[in-house]
């Protein structure tokens, strides 16, 4: 029976291959985007979840005042674990950007490091190669490297007991070799090295002071702690009274963040980069279910629009005693035979798609069927959309009376109208909201490329103060001012696109105690001004031949606003910055310095005195140039490093990497959404079309224009676009208001915006629906009306 099933599915299959091709081509583009998006979601929903103790794993979190960050003070660790039985282990992470490591001749510019507790390898589980864990990171002069970077400096030799030279100064020796860090851990890194080879440089290693942050603070608790809500909650609470112990003054709040909730749910200040958004997983999800809907609609409308072809066939096989079970079985397996095709078809193009996925995304996508999540998947969404797909038609046709059909007592447009073109205006629905959602993106990234920051971020270019220009500042100043190219720079401790320096040891006239309110500071010498165009609203900037400036401090219009001060009065007006006393000498405008995400934060501006970036401004049209002869002064003055630099405004971009990677996706998903409502419009238009002829055969004997019988076969069509339009416009608005919630800086949303999608919207059905209305418009009526 099953067999006859199958023969007699494939005989429809190929007596109607236009609709066959519809329903196929739709479900397949269907499919392939919703297996494309699963992988996605599957390795976003994956991350850090190899780890054998990833459950009992925490990162210590931290709220001063709604400042929230990831980092922690570097004596938590060990003060923690002493006083809270539930800890079983403790590790600190800190992250290093700028080191020269050299093996030979060969040198490199690595910025994937880390400098870890020797627990590091005891509580993750990155796999140790070669090497002891117990010991790979208790020696001061030790060296993890992966296996990627012990082919790079030594290629096929032993890498075990090798020495790596680091900012040619320091010999380390490499104690192990870890497997390739997997890209679904929020912990990128090359390199580790022991905490221990840096505590004698840092105070706060040394001591373990709880008060400045600087470090990354994991904790596994032992497995027979309670995970729940409430139970961490107390946990958070007993953290935080053990933290005002030790610094009573600073009001502070902890929260533990299981490591699996790392890399989607921080949203936090001062993170590791490579963050994904919950948000942006949830989206897709929805994206995926929305397009596979589309396509399973196509389908449930083709099957129910044809209904007619099938009626006699129906009553035949109850007339000969098939029951409705037997019938809904059969259409239900021709459902699913369509739908395996289809899969077939989807599995090719997502084989053919992948490559371009991984390249817009960034990732690493592959077809692994070893993945047992994959193996159940993909076969699920086959049957899943075979079958909901074909159970309405399945009901609908078995459920023909077989003294109506074979009478020929049956409407004659067929199937149940009001389902199908409820179905068609959910197509049509979905891809307004896609279409709004699209344009939505593209508005909101244009507002952000183009926004005024309050500084001009074009033609910047920077290199670090490495190596051997730590110690000669004074000639490299020398030489950047000798020369045209180079002469407008500017020393700065850190680029302003993303400051993560801060305190809440502030002090001023007036000051409320119990206000912690976090400033962010950034160090600057006197051309900072010129060289970022910023406007100075009040008094003067830092100048070299006031000795008093070394202690003396500009501060933003929101620094003034928190400190409830006059812009007229505030210069000259005391001000205490981590417990140097100085004045405030000036007032610039606020400007960005972190994403547009976050609002404006209050900015202390100091006196630049120790090392930091060298920013350029190139001249229109010069900017070759100017790294040409940038590069030829760091050749000179500090030849034992490689000469690296970057632009300021692609550093301003890579901020905003994910929501150019969504706005791009968007409008594929949103193209092809619409693309597979056209099919099925076009399928149902031709049906209609084909059910009506002699119809459109007497109006035109009778008079009918082709402008008529057009407007008559899409008028229809039309009514159901306006119904979607009105259902899909506040949907819409709420969804894109929504996403817009998490930027401080954006856009409006203008009504032009739904006014466009819902135009498109109707142009695009009236051209699907216009072929066939106009090919029966003009076709002869002789032909329908022969046999009448």
């Amino acid at each position: 029976m099953i067999k006859n099933y199958f023969k007699i599915a494939f005989r429809n299959l190929i007596r109607h291959k236009a609709f066959s091709l519809i329903n196929i081509m739709g479900l397949a583009i269907g499919m392939a985007c919703s297996i494309l998006i699963l992988l996605w979601v599957i390795d976003e929903l994956s991350f850090d979840r190899f780890h054998v103790n990833g459950n009992q794993i925490y990162r210590i979190t931290s709220n001063a005042e709604g400042f929230k960050t990831a980092v922690s003070s570097a004596g938590m660790a060990s003060g923690l674990k002493s006083e809270i039985p539930d800890i079983k282990n403790s590790v600190r992470l800190i992250k290093s950007t700028g080191n020269l490591f050299e093996v030979g001749d060969q040198k490199f510019q690595e910025k994937r490091v880390f400098y870890a507790d020797s627990t590091f390898l005891n509580i993750f589980s990155f796999p140790l190669l070669r090497g002891d864990p117990v010991t790979a990171l208790k020696r001061p002069d030790g060296i993890l490297i992966t296996e990627k970077m012990a082919h790079k400096y030594f290629g096929q030799e032993d890498p075990m007991g090798k020495i790596i030279r680091k900012n040619n100064q320091e010999n380390l020796t490499v104690t192990g070799i870890l497997a390739d860090i997997p890209s679904n851990s929020h912990l990128q890194f090359d390199f580790i090295l022991p905490m221990s080879s840096i505590a004698s440089k840092f105070p706060d290693l040394k001591n373990g002071t709880w008060t400045n942050f600087i470090v990354y603070t994991y904790l596994e608790l032992y497995k027979s702690v309670d995970p729940s809500a409430l139970a961490m909650s107390g946990l958070n609470a007993r953290i935080t009274q053990i933290y005002k112990a030790h610094v009573p003054d600073f009001k502070i709040a902890f929260q533990l963040q299981p490591l699996k909730d790392v890399h989607l749910n921080s949203g936090l200040q001062i993170d590791l980069p490579g963050a994904g958004n919950i948000q942006y997983v949830n989206i897709f999800l929805a994206v995926a279910l929305f397009i596979l809907a589309v396509a399973c609609i196509n389908f449930m409308n083709l099957a129910t629009a044809r209904s007619i072809k099938r009626a006699k066939e129906v009553g035949l096989r109850k007339v000969v005693g098939a029951g409705r079970g037997q019938l809904i079985l059969q259409f239900l397996g021709e459902s699913l035979f369509i739908s395996i095709l289809a899969f077939v078809f989807a599995m090719g193009l997502v084989w053919a798609l992948l490559p371009a996925f991984n390249e817009l995304w960034g990732k690493r996508l592959t077809l692994h069927f070893s993945n047992s999540k994959l193996l159940v998947s993909l076969p699920a969404i086959a049957i899943a959309t075979g079958l909901i797909s074909g159970i309405y038609p399945a009901l609908y046709l078995s459920a023909f009376k077989p003294t109506t059909v074979l009478k020929g007592k049956i409407r004659t447009l067929g199937g149940n109208l009001v389902f199908r073109n409820a179905l068609v205006i959910t197509q049509f629905i979905v891809s307004i909201v896609l279409l709004v959602g699209t344009a939505t993106v593209y508005n909101q990234l244009t507002f952000i490329k183009n926004r005024n920051m309050g500084f001009d971020k074009h033609n910047l270019l920077y290199m670090p103060i490495n190596g051997d220009l730590r110690n000669k500042q004074f000639a490299l100043k020398t030489e950047l001012k000798q020369h045209p190219l180079t002469s407008d720079y500017t020393i700065v401790s850190d680029l302003p696109t993303n400051l993560t320096t801060g305190t809440a040891d502030v002090l001023w006239e007036g000051k409320d105690p119990t206000s912690q309110t976090i400033f962010p500071s950034m160090d600057v010498e006197e051309h900072f001004m010129d060289v970022f165009q910023l406007r100075l609203l009040k008094g003067r900037f830092f100048s070299p031949a006031v000795k008093a400036d070394t202690t003396n401090y500009l501060v933003n219009e929101k620094a003034l606003r928190i400190m409830s001060m006059e812009l007229a009065t505030a210069v000259g007006k005391p001000l205490t910055y981590m417990g140097v006393k100085g004045n405030i000498i000036g007032v610039v405008k606020d400007f960005n310095f972190k994403p547009v995400q976050q609002a404006i934060d209050p900015l202390v501006l100091r006196l630049n005195k120790w090392n930091g970036k060298v920013v350029v401004r190139a001249k229109p049209g010069k900017t070759e140039a100017t790294i040409r002869e940038l590069e030829k002064i760091a050749s000179q003055l500090n030849h034992a490093y490689p000469f690296e630099y970057n632009f300021l405004d692609q550093d301003l971009a890579n901020l905003y990497r994910g929501e150019q990677r969504m706005g791009s996706l968007f409008n594929i998903f949103a193209i092809l959404s619409i693309f597979i409502s056209c099919l099925g419009l076009y399928g149902l238009s031709s049906f209609i079309a084909e059910q009506r002829t002699k119809e459109i055969g007497v109006r035109k004997v009778l008079g009918a224009s082709v402008f008529n019988i057009a407007y008559l076969l899409s008028t229809n069509f039309t009514r159901l676009i306006f119904i979607a339009i009105v259902i899909a416009i506040p949907l819409s608005w709420f969804g894109v208001n929504r996403w817009l919630e998490e930027f401080a800086f954006r856009v409006n949303i203008s009504w032009v915006i739904f006014l466009m999608a819902s135009l498109a919207a109707i142009l695009i059905a009236w051209i699907t629906v216009s072929y066939e209305s106009i090919k029966a418009a003009i076709a002869n009526p002789i032909q329908s009306l022969r046999s009448e």
